[in-house]
């Protein structure tokens, strides 16, 4: 997959996901600003290729639409602090900007979410107040998981018994 094929492929799974499939005309005007900022970024370089893709081999691990939103709305933010780093003078960067903030806005609510999962990553969890309330709260965490698992169960065997394989 060509760059070019690959930035167009991220900036319409973004759209899918954020709701804006009725602007595709905007991600065709937006190709040729793409070409544009992938000479200022010089992207036709042997070592673009290496190593394989940065964001849309990571987005098939998630398979769940609001998974995929949150995990969109960092790739947008990842993409907008990379424009930040262009000249914003440009006509193409301006576009491609506005896009991705629109886009942005948007996924806001996915963006607390991803904001909350950091956040619960850096958790203090040898502070004894921490401990205890965990603790306390160990019981409802877990009546919430077994909800959600048997949930999903219920779907699978449902779809089992639909299938007529």
């Amino acid at each position: 997959m060509t760059f070019q094929t690959y930035s167009l492929f991220v900036l319409s799974i973004i759209m899918i996901y954020s709701g804006r499939v009725e602007n595709r005309l905007n991600l065709l005007q937006l190709q040729d600003d793409i070409d544009k900022l992938k000479a200022d970024f010089n992207s036709s370089r042997s070592d673009v290729g290496d190593g394989g893709p940065i964001f849309t081999g990571k987005l098939s691990n998630w398979t769940e639409t609001n998974e995929k939103r949150i995990i969109l709305s960092q790739i947008v933010s990842m993409y907008l602090k990379i424009l930040k780093t262009t000249d914003q003078s440009k006509a193409h960067v301006k576009n491609i900007s506005e896009e991705l903030y629109t886009l942005q806005a948007s996924l806001s609510d996915d963006s607390k979410k991803m904001e909350y999962l950091k956040n619960l990553t850096e958790l203090q969890v040898n502070d004894s107040t921490i401990q205890r309330k965990a603790v306390n709260e160990l019981f409802s965490v877990l009546q919430k998981l077994g909800d959600t698992t048997s949930s999903s169960g219920r779907k699978r065997r449902l779809v089992q018994r639909q299938c007529k394989c």
